[in-house]
This record gives C-alpha cells, structure tokens and sequence, in this order.
C-alpha cells in the first residue's frame, strides 16, 4: 500500500469499484437528471435519478422482476429482451412525469456495443427520452427481439439433453426458446396497453 504524507486515501465505494467519482462529478455538474441502468446477473434496473443537495431524487423507475409479476414475462429476467422492455417502461414513466432528456450513468461498467445496458438505454429512447449517444452502441432490432437466443437454441436442438438444461427455465415456464421473439412482441404491446389505459385515467 501506498504510504507519504502527500498519500490520500480514496473514498470507500471508489476501493470497493462501486462509484467513479470523478465521472459522477461531470455528470451531476451537467444538471441532466441521470439515465442510472445496472444489472445483476438475474435482472436489470433501469431508473432515472435527480441529483440534490439532501441526496438523489427517483425520479421514475423500473425492475425487470416487473415484467414477470405484472406482464407475465416468462424468459430470463437479465436477457436483452428484459432490458429493453425494463428501459422501455421506465422511459414512459419518465415522460409521464415530464422528463423529457437525461445523460446515461452505466458507473463503472464497461460499455460494451449491443450490450444489454444498451438494450436498456435503446428502450427509454423509444419511450420518448432523449439521451446522448451513437447509435452504434445500440442493439439492432433482431437482437432486441431475442434472434440470438433463437439462434442458439436452434443451434443446441440437435442435443436435447444440453437443450433441456439449458433452457430448462423457459420450459417450465412452457414457453418455447424459438417462440422468444413473439413473446416480446406481446409483452411489448401489453406494456403499451397498460401505459395507454393509465394515460386516460383522471
């Protein structure tokens, strides 16, 4: 360890590599509220966060455990899919509440291109929020879709026994890992839906 009277020692969460703050710092002095979007390796979290003097300030939110409870979502909670449909439901959130642009704060992840923190960040942008980026980084639609994961399980169908393990979740849930990209499209409209009946409530 680094020793010297001119040695400081860095804040906890910056040893432990949970917060940049240097990043933090640019993020906040742009007076942007923050498009925050972390994964687990079950779920995604997606919310928009407003920084205050008393503290950070949600603004809207989402979890993709939302998605199983409320929409009947039966693929993984962590997939691209999920993070599109998470980013999705927080963006109209977001607008519903008069965010109209925000800058992205994926902290010390690394930004990888067609990411699902991407994937995320694609879905609040089709809600109606702007947010810098290029559009390189983005997910394509196919993959947005689940084509990848079609691909695969077409890929492993000549081996049922890997296949079953592999997607045995998706079985239980008796949802096909071919059937994927038309699930999406029914949870996607079911979103939609639900967002257009709150809209005409008084």
């Amino acid at each position: 360890m680094a020793k010297g009277p001119r040695y400081r020692v860095q804040f906890r969460r910056r040893r432990e590599g949970k917060t940049d703050y240097q990043l933090r710092r640019a993020l906040v002095l742009s007076e942007l509220p923050r498009l925050v979007i972390r994964g687990t390796l079950k779920h995604m979290i997606v919310q928009i966060v407003k920084a205050k003097a008393t503290g950070d300030e949600v603004i809207s939110s989402a979890h993709s455990r939302e998605l199983t409870k409320t929409f009947d979502w039966k693929g993984h909670c962590g997939n691209i899919p999920a993070a599109y449909l998470t980013g999705l439901l927080c963006g109209f959130r977001a607008v519903a509440r008069g965010v109209k642009k925000t800058i992205l704060d994926i902290s010390l992840q690394s930004p990888t291109r067609s990411s699902r923190s991407f994937a995320a960040l694609r879905g609040v942008l089709d809600a109606g929020v702007s947010v810098a980026h290029d559009k390189e980084v983005l997910p394509d639609e196919k993959r947005i879709q689940g084509q990848h994961i079609i691909n695969y399980a077409k890929q492993l169908s000549s081996t049922p026994e890997v296949y079953k393990r592999r997607f045995s979740k998706y079985l239980l849930k008796e949802l096909s890992p071919e059937q994927i990209a038309e699930h999406f499209a029914s949870i996607k409209e079911k979103i939609l839906s639900s967002l257009k009946v709150e809209a005409k409530k008084p």
